[in-house]
């Protein structure tokens, strides 16, 4: 099979590490991938969001089945285009992927279905998000609407901290069009829990339960970035929490979607907050999330390439979606500066002992040399029979790649331990 992966990051890297398990793959093309995957699939420069580029690319090169991995093509239709030419695809259609695509439909498809979520109010103007602040309970959340690359979520701890959320996001456009409107929400408290799922539109099957580590520095410190670290499984997220979460929120948003004419077909990503009145969606992501794709696909034990294909044609309660009960964890390396200014262009430097659990994310190739080119340019994992093992052995092999002005935190999983001994 000729397959095509669109998107570049660590995430797509995973992906493409995965499919490349099954025999029947004859080339898996990377849309625009990055110079670290160049030895996984064929890089193509053609940018994410270039959906006509993507389609005729397509058709040239008669590509059996695509994945569309980021969100901004999966809401600019990309996978609509591709189906009309032929190209089955794994990924939601645009009018479902608008489930992530604005904050504003997500919650009030919560609200009308009765999903567990924050409470919130939407403002189309900022005079009016302004009245209304003057008197919210503070912690409060502000959010953009649209896609603001993971940077649209403010959580205002001081009343004026919200205030000046409103101003960026609504007067001076921080994020354009994506934050004509904004959500204003309540402040939730409780663990953070991600959950990958696979569903066809009508059967649903969860991935192992992960947790992400959004600040820059260790002890959660420092500004909010697009995760430095990864563990799967996430030891909060217990049997009996799952099940509630399958029978309240899952299936619930699943069917939701469906009976709103936006049956959702590909991976639907739920963030959650454990809260003492029970788990509540935080938010939802139209695809695959980044970095917990890269401990979760490392324990799915069934073939990525039949599970997606069963998911695009509606049959995936036919067949069996197996994962390891082992553990996993992910490091990121990162350039000095992120998620604010860094320099980019060092060398990189990967042990070949490591480099099948190294997923690269920010890098390019200039003539034989791999360079990093992003924030966060790759990373490193490890699977282990239990959380200390993997964290141990993700460690380990950080020590086997290098670059210049790089960082990392120290303290990948320490709260997952703490959990895990509570």
């Amino acid at each position: 099979m000729r397959l095509m992966v669109v998107g570049g990051g660590g995430r797509e890297h995973a992906i493409i590490k995965k499919l490349k398990e099954n025999k029947s793959v004859e080339v898996i093309y990377a849309l625009p991938g990055n110079g670290g995957m160049a030895d996984d699939a064929e890089l193509v420069p053609i940018g994410a969001k270039d959906i006509d580029a993507i389609v005729a690319f397509a058709k040239k090169n008669k590509i059996d089945y695509a994945v569309v991995a980021p969100d901004d093509p999966l809401v600019l239709g990309c996978v609509d285009r591709l189906e009309e030419i032929g190209v089955p695809c794994f990924g939601p259609r645009a009018n479902a992927a608008i489930i992530e695509g604005s904050k504003v439909f997500s919650k009030n498809l919560m609200k009308k279905y009765g999903i567990p979520t924050a409470d919130y109010r939407v403002f189309e103007n900022a005079r009016d998000a302004y009245e209304y602040l003057k008197d919210a309970p503070i912690p409060t959340v502000v959010k953009a609407d649209g896609l603001a690359l993971g940077k649209g979520v403010i959580i205002a701890t001081e009343r004026e901290e919200a205030l000046d959320a409103v101003r960026s996001i609504m007067e001076e456009g921080k994020f354009g069009k994506s934050g004509s409107r904004i959500v204003v929400e309540e402040f939730l408290e409780g663990p953070e829990v991600s959950v990958l799922a696979f569903t066809d539109g009508t059967s649903v099957v969860p991935m192992v339960s992960s947790m992400d580590h959004k600040r820059a520095l260790d002890d959660d410190k420092g500004l909010n970035t697009g995760g430095m670290g990864t563990v799967a499984p996430n030891p909060y997220y217990t049997p009996e929490i799952a099940n509630i979460c399958m029978q309240n929120i899952f299936i619930p948003t699943v069917k939701a979607m469906k009976a709103e004419g936006r049956e959702f077909r590909g991976c639907l990503y739920f963030g959650l907050m454990l809260t003492k009145a029970g788990p509540k969606v935080i938010e939802y992501n139209c695809r695959f999330g980044d970095p917990e794709t890269q401990v979760v696909l490392p324990l799915l034990k069934s073939d990525l390439l039949e599970v997606m294909m069963a998911t695009t044609e509606g049959r995936l309660s036919e067949i069996e979606v197996e994962f390891s009960k082992d553990s996993a964890a992910c490091v990121i390396m990162a350039s000095s500066g992120y998620p604010e200014a860094y320099k980019s262009g060092y060398p990189i430097s990967i042990d070949p002992s490591v480099k099948d659990n190294v997923y690269v994310a920010g890098a390019k190739l200039d003539a034989d040399k791999l360079l990093t080119a992003g924030g966060r340019v790759l990373g490193v994992c490890a699977t282990a029979p239990t959380l200390e093992a993997a964290l141990s052995l993700a460690y380990e092999r950080v020590e086997k790649v290098g670059f210049e002005n790089a960082f990392y935190r120290r303290d990948i999983g320490a709260r997952a331990l703490m959990a895990k001994e509570a």
